[in-house]
């Protein structure tokens, strides 16, 4: 059932005083894009009748008209707790449709949502709990990010260690200000790192909640003289910045994962199973940029191995304790460089193929593979992840059914792009290379 009706957002409007509107939406990336409109252009956002050029949006160019509607989710409608109290701006999150009024083949949303669908029609229904990870980085004397960090802080220290204290304070009351409800925030592993974990929400919703979170971060960063950053991997010689994505599947309302005696169902284990097929896939999404496989190394506790596990951190996959009746399942290779709507469909997609096609998950992986052995890693035949984003490339093309969840309009602009990136980072000589070479050869 929708939150909100037209009538009920032309009272909010008037009653918050809203004088401006954003229409936001995401390109192919992921990255937040919008419109800005006044308040008295509120009846033509209401019926569906703001038009945009989408030449210049990523994924977006080569679509069969050059303009664009955006079709506003009533649902979303937030007001920035940050901007002022008179004169309030509000935003939207939107879908994109084409002139004839059909959903547009390159909007991720709408990619997740047929993902979402096809799991209702099997009788399932999801609920995403993200778990997100950022540093927060000194700015330079002209306001450019830098990644300098004046703290030493590490896992749930405290202020003054913890120089971030303030500004995560404010992001969470700001997020709690727009809906969310934060279960958890804490300084992370590595100096100027934090998370933030918040509620189970249906797929969509949480594709939405991670956009918005981001947005938010970033702005009161700012509001505290500091950038944050969602990059993989900033620093060398630190614990990278993950995006884990816990899980829980119903139908009938009864939990469909979890089994007898707290065990996994064999239900559970065909999910688990189409997501282990197809991970080396869909890392393409999951971790779509060059610097996400600087995250994705042995040493770490980012995973390598493709694999799931109750005992461990190595693998891929992780079963939580198993609480009041209820089972997860964490996939702990994502990050926030990711689309959310495009690495939620894929993951989700994948684990429903599992389901259709009652695949049989391998062993529990009861070794902490990161310090294993190699003969014992050899013994147990595990696969890993893509090293790199040439190599997610090769298994992206590998696998016909990225391109089928995906779609081939944005399959196909989405891999343009990723291999000229590609080639593009394969140019670069690094310091390293200077380094290491230069004397030497």
């Amino acid at each position: 059932m929708s939150k909100y009706t037209k009538q009920d957002i032309i009272r909010l409007v008037e009653e918050e005083d809203v004088e401006f509107i954003r229409l936001q939406f995401v390109d192919i990336f992921g990255t937040l894009k919008n419109m800005a409109v006044t308040t008295s252009q509120l009846d033509k956002v209401l019926n569906n009748e703001c038009l945009f050029d989408c030449g210049a949006i990523e994924g977006f160019a080569g679509a069969e008209r050059p303009e664009l509607y955006l079709y506003p989710d009533l649902d979303t409608f937030e007001i920035f707790p940050w901007r002022p109290q008179q004169g309030k701006v509000a935003r939207f999150l939107c879908d994109v449709y084409t002139p004839e009024g059909v959903p547009f083949q390159g909007d991720s949303r709408r990619i997740l949502k047929d993902v979402v669908r096809q799991a209702k029609e099997l009788g399932y229904d999801f609920d995403i709990g993200p778990e997100c990870e950022f540093f927060l980085f000194e700015l330079d004397e002209d306001g450019h990010a830098t990644t300098k960090t004046n703290e030493k802080g590490a896992y749930f220290d405290i202020g003054p260690i913890d120089m971030g204290e303030n500004a995560r304070r404010e992001m969470i009351l700001m997020l709690e200000d727009m809906g969310f409800e934060i279960t958890s925030s804490f300084h992370a592993d590595a100096p100027g790192q934090h998370e933030v974990d918040f509620k189970y929400d249906s797929v969509l919703e949480s594709a939405d909640n991670i956009v918005t979170f981001k947005l938010v971060v970033r702005t009161v960063a700012r509001r505290h003289g500091l950038h944050a950053t969602f990059m993989p991997k900033p620093k060398s010689h630190a614990k990278g910045s993950g995006m884990h994505f816990n899980m829980a599947m119903y139908k009938d309302g009864k939990d469909v994962f979890h089994g007898e005696d707290g065990e996994l169902s064999d239900l559970a284990k065909s999910f688990i199973a189409g997501i282990l097929s197809h991970a080396k896939a869909m890392s393409l999404i999951t971790n779509p940029i060059v610097n996400s496989y600087k995250r994705l190394v042995p040493g770490y506790e980012a995973p390598v191995y493709i694999g799931w596990s109750k005992q461990n951190l190595s693998p891929l996959i992780r079963i939580p304790s198993v609480k009041r009746g209820t089972t997860k399942i964490e996939l702990r290779s994502p990050d926030c460089a990711a689309n959310p709507y495009l690495a939620l469909a894929v993951v989700l997609a994948s684990g429903l193929d599992g389901i259709k096609k009652g695949m049989k998950a391998p062993e529990s992986i009861d070794v902490d593979l990161r310090y294993a052995r190699e003969e014992v890693i050899e013994q147990l035949q595990v696969e890993t992840l893509p090293a790199s984003l040439g190599e997610a490339i090769q298994a992206f093309e590998e696998d016909p059914y990225m391109t089928e969840v995906l779609g081939k309009h944005l399959a196909n602009k989405y891999l343009q792009s990723k291999k000229q990136e590609w080639v593009a980072y394969t140019r670069q000589v690094s310091e390293w290379e200077i380094d290491q070479y230069l004397e030497q050869v």
